[in-house]
C-alpha cells in the first residue's frame, strides 16, 4: 500500500474510517492504563480523529503523526483551533494547547520524537496496513518507544477473503505474533459487532469481531 493511496483517499474524501464520535472502547478501557495527569499520548496515523480531543480532555498532552496535510488541517479547522506550523526535518509540525501533530511519514519518526511518550492509542493504524507492512510498523514503533510504554490497541477481525481492506483483518493470533517479543499482552475485550455495522454487512461480511488489547512494551 503506497503513500499515494492514503493521500488520494483524503483528497477524494473517501474517509469512511473516520468516526465522528469518540470511540466507545477508548472511553471504556482508557482508565486501565492508570496514566498520570499530563502524560503524553502518541496517536499514530491519527487522521482528524476526535479521539485526540477526548484524550486531551482527560488531561493528556497529545502527539499525532499523519501523512495527509488535508487531514491535519481539517482536524484543527473543524475543532476551531489555530495551531502554529513549523517545518522541521521531514515533518511539518502543528501545535496548539498541548496537541501536536507531525505531518509526514510514520517511518521517519525517531526515538527523539517519542522520548516523552507514556502511552499509545492505536485504533486506526495497525488495521490500516496490509500484511506486508504490519511487522515493519510494529518493529519500528516498539524500537522508538520508551520502555514500559502502554498501548491501547483496537483491531478488526473478519474473513479477509470477503472484503478488501482497509480496514484489514487483524486476528488476535496475529497481534500475539507481532507483539509477543516486544510487549506483555492483555486482551481486554472481544466483541461480535456485525449486527451493529450495516455498511460492513452490505460489503458482504459474514463475521466481524473487534478486539481491545492493552500492551506494555519491554
Amino acid at each position: 500500500m503506497e503513500i499515494d493511496y492514503w493521500l488520494e483517499r483524503w483528497q477524494q474524501g473517501e474517509i469512511g474510517f473516520h468516526q465522528n464520535e469518540t470511540n466507545p472502547y477508548l472511553r471504556q478501557y482508557w482508565q486501565e492504563l492508570s496514566l498520570a495527569q499530563g502524560s503524553q499520548v502518541f496517536v499514530p496515523l491519527c487522521g482528524k480523529s476526535r479521539d485526540m480531543l477526548w484524550l486531551h480532555e482527560q488531561g493528556h498532552s497529545l502527539l499525532g503523526v499523519e501523512l495527509s496535510a488535508i487531514a491535519v488541517q481539517a482536524f484543527f479547522e473543524e475543532n476551531r483551533l489555530s495551531p502554529q506550523r513549523v517545518t522541521s526535518g521531514k515533518f511539518d509540525r502543528y501545535a496548539v494547547n498541548d496537541i501536536r501533530i507531525l505531518c509526514g511519514n510514520f517511518f521517519d519518526l525517531g526515538k527523539d520524537d517519542l522520548a516523552k511518550i507514556s502511552a499509545v492509542y492505536d485504533r486506526a493504524s495497525l488495521v490500516a496496513l496490509p500484511p506486508q507492512l504490519r511487522k515493519r510498523y510494529v518493529d519500528h514503533l516498539v524500537n522508538i518507544l520508551p520502555a514500559a510504554t502502554q498501548i491501547l490497541l483496537i483491531t478488526f477481525d473478519y474473513p479477509q477473503s470477503e472484503m478488501l481492506g482497509p480496514p484489514f483483518a487483524v486476528s488476535p493470533d496475529e497481534v500475539v505474533a507481532l507483539y509477543q517479543q516486544h510487549a506483555e499482552i492483555r486482551l481486554l475485550a472481544q466483541v461480535d459487532v456485525l449486527a451493529q455495522n450495516q455498511r460492513f454487512r452490505e460489503r458482504g461480511l459474514s463475521q466481524l469481531q473487534e478486539s481491545v488489547f492493552l500492551l506494555t512494551t519491554h
